[in-house]
């Protein structure tokens, strides 16, 4: 269950949820500073897990990343459609677009883009550690250019341990050393390892076809962004709450402009 907010009747500019694959994070917001965010699995996200979450509290505008299009409803009934944005390529995002069919760019992809851009400059490139790693990357010119889509790090071990007899399920930790000394060890050496590596090998890909010469900033996000990119030199910084920070700049730059688009 999701804990009652804190300080309920104070009131909130915007109340940000984003809607992925695996979870849903929510948190309350102002103008300016994204509160404590609070995470419910995505399959359990509900009318009641939404009105325990902000009870008391009074709500401006709800804004919106999902990838989870059969949830949206859950969204459009509570609040009226002049107080929902659902965030897509046609909102106010504060980077330009380039890409061949914007309307596929998932929304959470969008709002890492805008908040890359506003915290920490560009060129850049967001790494994204959801149930997929997604890597987004933005311009020098500040254009949403495109990006890659791997299987997230949980995705794949739990594949391993559903598809063989005699795998164990990992709970994923930094290894003690290369060779794993047990069949666990060898899994988690191979996980961690092995998908910094993944990372390692996409993001110089990235930066020999479009920034030979150039500094870029380098961000990290998601649920295994620490983990992973604690010994990647390649990533500058993890900010765990990046795609909220991305709704709510979002959110000032399309203020009164609620919709129910995608519902």
């Amino acid at each position: 269950m999701l804990p009652p907010l804190a300080m309920a009747k104070r009131k909130a500019d915007y109340l940000l949820i984003d809607i992925s694959n695996s979870y849903t994070k929510l948190a309350c917001s102002t103008r300016s500073k994204v509160g404590r965010p609070a995470r419910v699995r995505t399959k359990e996200l509900s009318r009641a897990a939404l009105l325990e979450f902000t009870a008391g509290r009074a709500v401006g505008t709800v804004i919106v990343s999902s990838v989870v299009p059969a949830k949206n409803s859950v969204i459009a009934r509570l609040w009226s459609s002049s107080r929902v944005l659902f965030i897509d390529a046609n909102c106010d995002l504060g980077v330009g677009v380039e890409y061949p069919h914007p309307e596929t760019i998932g929304a959470d992809r969008l709002a890492n883009a805008a908040a890359v851009r506003e915290l920490y400059g560009c060129p850049a490139i967001v790494v994204d550690f959801g149930t997929a790693v997604t890597f987004d990357v933005v311009s020098a010119e500040g254009n949403y250019i495109g990006g890659v889509i791997a299987p997230g790090l949980e995705s794949m071990t739990s594949f391993l341990y559903q598809r063989t007899a005699l795998l164990p399920k990992l709970t994923l930790r930094e290894p003690a050393m290369a060779i794993g000394r047990s069949t666990r060890a060898a899994m988690m050496s191979g996980a961690v390892y092995g998908y910094r590596g993944l990372v390692r090998e996409i993001l110089a890909r990235i930066r020999e076809e479009s920034f030979p010469r150039r500094k870029v900033r380098v961000v990290a996000t998601g649920g295994y962004a620490e983990l992973i990119a604690r010994r990647l030199p390649e990533i500058e910084a993890v900010h765990p709450g990046l795609t909220l920070e991305g709704l709510r700049l979002i959110g000032n730059r399309n203020r009164g402009r609620g919709d129910s688009l995608g519902a």
